[in-house]
């Protein structure tokens, strides 16, 4: 399996590859289609790659009795929980609109499927790939026949131990090779001492042939940022219009001024990670051309001398001389010209030091 995929068309996730950056919007539309097309334009102008919403087909995401309980809420949109859902949810037809919109917009486009009936509608409509939610991370008949579509999957970790973590990913490496897992708690807000950074660390031991990434219902954007620096290749993160709006998610949502700011900052983080190959650069050779410091004589040595230890020291020298961090092998060699005290010591002047040097 690999540890990189292409999870929408011509967009790899994993690797070197840049860190996958999900605007989800969720149902903080209010309901409205038109709230819905400035918040996908909103990602798109914020530099995010992709646009989520939430898709559920109610009567198989809820039982009646769900449906029909009082909600009384301050962020009830209806008198019953039903009557809410309902109301934040866009039928199949609106769906198709948001989509051609992203594409006119020029940002992927996906949902969560909240049901395998939503994630049948979305397979329908070739999103590039399912999103799972906490919710629904750990049930298994939905995971395997997910995972059977064959479309890249990243899946929230939300509400679950380690060991059905283990379960989840068996489950759907035996059916799809191409899936993230996401770190996530699920709260919102979520405080900091509840996000468990270190459980990255833990699934990129645990599964190591796959990306790992971040789903973050904190407010700001610093602990995203240490998630990406920590190794996430996906983050998500809710976004909203205004976060005074109806909804137990706009609190835990970022703006578009704070949506821009995360991304021009992941960005930035991603070109400071470097290699990993600590040596030294280009744009240091000339504070080492004017500070670096070298090997000079500590009194005068005449020709012919065995150097010792106590003949040497370092400085910022004029010429630059043998590197400082080689002094102790010039010890027991032999000069070959007169030196005067505080000279540079030379790499021609030491016997047998150029040649081991190739210099």
């Amino acid at each position: 399996m690999p540890l990189k995929f292409e999870l929408c068309p011509g967009r790899m996730i994993g690797g070197s590859n840049p860190c996958f950056i999900i605007a989800e919007i969720g149902q903080n539309h209010q309901g409205d289609i038109e709230i819905a097309k400035k918040m996908i334009k909103m990602a798109k102008d914020c530099g995010a790659d992709c646009a989520k919403f939430q898709k559920s087909e109610l009567e198989h995401k809820f039982n009646k009795r769900a449906l029909e309980r009082l909600y009384t809420s301050k962020n009830s949109w209806g008198r019953t929980y039903g009557d809410h859902k309902r109301h934040l949810e866009f039928s199949h037809e609106q769906y198709r609109e948001l989509q051609k919109y992203a594409e006119e917009v020029g940002i992927f486009f996906t949902a969560s499927g909240m049901d395998e009936m939503a994630v049948e509608f979305l397979d329908e409509i070739n999103v590039p790939f399912f999103k799972v939610g906490s919710g629904d991370t750990n049930n298994f008949p939905y995971l395997k026949t997910t995972a059977e579509k064959g479309r890249p999957m990243i899946v929230s970790s939300g509400m679950q131990s380690m060991e059905t973590m283990r379960r989840v990913y068996q489950t759907v490496k035996e059916h799809n090779p191409n899936f993230a897992i996401l770190q996530c708690t699920s709260a919102y807000p979520l405080e900091a001492e509840d996000v468990n950074l270190r459980v990255l660390a833990e699934y990129q031991k645990e599964f190591p042939d796959i990306p790992i990434g971040y789903s973050g219902h904190e407010s700001g954007i610093s602990i995203t940022l240490a998630a990406v620096a920590m190794g996430a290749k996906v983050v998500e993160r809710h976004v909203t219009l205004d976060k005074t709006w109806k909804g137990s998610d706009h609190e835990a949502s970022l703006l578009p001024s704070e949506l821009t700011e995360l991304v021009r900052s992941i960005r930035l983080v991603e070109r400071a990670m470097g290699t990993g190959i600590k040596t030294m650069l280009p744009c240091e050779k000339p504070c080492h051309d004017k500070l670096g410091k070298s090997v000079v004589a500590k009194v005068k040595i005449p020709r012919g001398t065995v150097l010792t230890l106590d003949m040497l020291t370092v400085k910022v020298a004029e010429p630059m001389g043998v590197a400082a961090e080689d002094i102790f092998q010039l010890v027991g060699k032999t000069v070959t010209e007169d030196m005067e005290e505080d000279d540079s010591v030379l790499p021609e002047v030491v016997e047998s030091y150029c040649k081991k040097r190739k210099c």
